[in-house]
This record gives C-alpha cells, structure tokens and sequence, in this order.
C-alpha cells in the first residue's frame, strides 16, 4: 500500500499548479521530501469548491476518520489498537488508503466520499517495499524471511503528478475539533509495481490531468467511479530507484542507493 508519499515542488512549479501567486505564501507546507502516513500528519490536498469552478489547495490530515468516532480518543483506538470492555484485543484500522474494489460497496466508510468527495493527492514520488526471497545455500530452495528493499518511484519528466483520493468532514464531539481527512485510492499494482510491491501488488491510483479533472469535478455515477478508481498509470511512465533503508532518517530520503544483491527491475514490460 502507499503509506510514504512525497510533496517537495520546485517554487515554479508551485506557481503552475495553482497559477495565484498570492498563495506562494504558504508554499512551505511543499517542501516536505517524505510525508510518513503513520504520523496521520497534514498533507496538502487540491480540494473542489462547493460550486466545482475551481479548486483550493488545502491542508488535510492523512487517515480517513468515519464519521461515527466521536472523539480522538476514539480515532486513536482505531489507529492503535485497544482492548474492549471483555477484555479483547481489537487490532488497528488502516484508513490511509482506500481499495478501489470496495470503496463503492454498501456499508463501507468510503462510499459516501466517493460519491461525493474525491480530492486529488499531490505527489512527487512515492515509496514502497519490495521483498526479496534469499536462496538456502544448502537447498537451493527460498526462504521463508524476505529481506525488505525501500524504492521510490515517480514519473518520468513530471515534477509532481495526482493521486486518486476521497476526503471526509470530522468533529470531535467533545472538543468541537474540526478536521477534514483523507484517504490515497489504491488500484492493483501494473507491470512495474507487481515487481516493486511485491508482497500486495497494488499502487495509487495516479491520473493524468484529464482524468484528475474529471474525479474532481465530474458529474459521475458508481460506474464511472469505479473506472477511474481503478486507473492504472503506464508502465513507461514510471521510473524506479532503490533507497536507503533508513530513507525515513536522512536528509535525502529519495536519493538512489544501489545494493549490489537486490535483482534489477524488468523495464522492458
């Protein structure tokens, strides 16, 4: 899944994006290289207005919250994992990403956001663990402990791009804290991330600029949804590296790092 996401934009770029430089102001909330979602930190969201003419750059924290939490105690259960009153262990609810194959389907917490709250998710490249199977010296056979390489990927000649992504309205019934939450849809992962993502093969739903459009402010049914859901970005377009492992510790989380085990990755797809 995509838990790592990045949002660095050069100052030109940011100006492109959103063509009003009065908002260069706040530019510093893009220029973060590593944005981690198990921080459930604020990320920089392009959010439709109410009237679906243009669009704001917002700040929104990442981590779908379900409207039937009332407090943060509430949403920290869910994040953490808690005993209940019978003493039973009730483990987390990941909600920094949504499945694409369910957000749609009746009782599920995404289902009204997708209908009515899609948001795009700003990126500049993303960061996910491929597993690699060690042979047995003896048998020749893997296995069965992977060893774990970080990579990051992005798109060629594309200084950020847009994530797929549904948003929700959330109030601390105790506090009045207000948020506004998201979550990054997810789609099975192509050619490219089967290879990298290995383990659950998916990958952000990434749209181009018609389709990111569309998601935003289209006037669209279930089936549609689902289509645009379940994009998946051209192989060609992609471009993957190894990182270091400790890319969560270093100034430069998506520089390149070579390990002279680790098989290169099958581009000619």
């Amino acid at each position: 899944m995509c838990y790592y996401n990045g949002q660095k934009v050069t100052h030109d770029e940011y100006i492109r994006l959103k063509q009003l430089e009065k908002l260069v102001a706040n530019y510093d909330f893009l220029s973060r290289d590593l944005q981690i979602g198990f921080d459930y930190n604020q990320n920089t969201v392009l959010k439709a207005n109410a009237e679906k003419t243009d669009f704001d750059l917002v700040q929104m924290e990442w981590g779908f919250i379900p409207s039937y939490l009332r407090t943060r105690e509430d949403v920290f259960k869910m994040r953490s994992g808690y005993k209940d009153a019978s003493g039973k262990y009730r483990p987390p609810i990941i909600t920094l990403n949504a499945v694409c194959e369910e957000i749609l389907a009746p009782g599920k917490i995404y289902r009204e956001a997708a209908l009515k709250r899609r948001c795009l998710v700003l990126s500049t490249g993303f960061f996910e663990w491929r597993h690699i199977y060690p042979l047995n010296k003896r048998t020749g056979l893997p296995l069965k402990t992977a060893n774990k390489y970080p990579y990051y990927i992005s798109l060629k000649d594309k200084g950020y791009f847009f994530m797929a992504g549904i948003w929700q309205p959330w109030t601390d019934k105790t506090t009045g804290e207000y948020v506004e939450t998201f979550a990054i849809v997810t789609t099975k992962a192509n050619k490219l991330m089967e290879q990298v993502h290995n383990s659950k093969k998916r990958m952000p739903t990434i749209l181009n600029e018609d389709l990111a459009y569309e998601w935003m402010f289209g006037d669209l049914d279930e089936s549609r949804i689902s289509e645009i859901a379940a994009t998946q970005v051209p192989v060609e377009e992609m471009q993957a590296c190894t990182i270091a492992k400790d890319f969560r510790e270093v100034l430069e989380p998506a520089k390149e790092f070579i390990y002279e085990d680790v098989p290169a990755l099958e581009l000619n797809l």
